[in-house]
């Protein structure tokens, strides 16, 4: 299963994807509940994707205050992306 993050580029004005912010990664990856839900949600990759969760998905799925949600970002509401 893949957590990732998104990211703007205020020169360019847009948008991408990458890893999450290191100062969230324990947090989220030691919580007592993370390995309930990585087991169901967690799978083998499909021509080379994994299952994806965005960082507020996650925060939202555990019960976490999640970051703030920033204007420009994308809002995935399906559980499969």
């Amino acid at each position: 299963m893949a957590v990732i993050q998104q990211r703007f580029n205020k020169n360019s004005k847009s948008t991408s994807w990458s890893e999450i912010d290191a100062w969230i990664i324990d947090t989220i990856y030691l919580h007592p509940q993370f390995k309930e839900y990585f087991d169901k949600r967690a799978g083998e990759s499909i021509n080379g994707l994994y299952p994806t969760v965005t960082v507020r998905q996650i925060m939202w799925a555990l019960k976490m205050k999640p970051i703030k949600r920033e204007r420009w970002e994308t809002v995935f509401d399906r559980k499969e992306i």
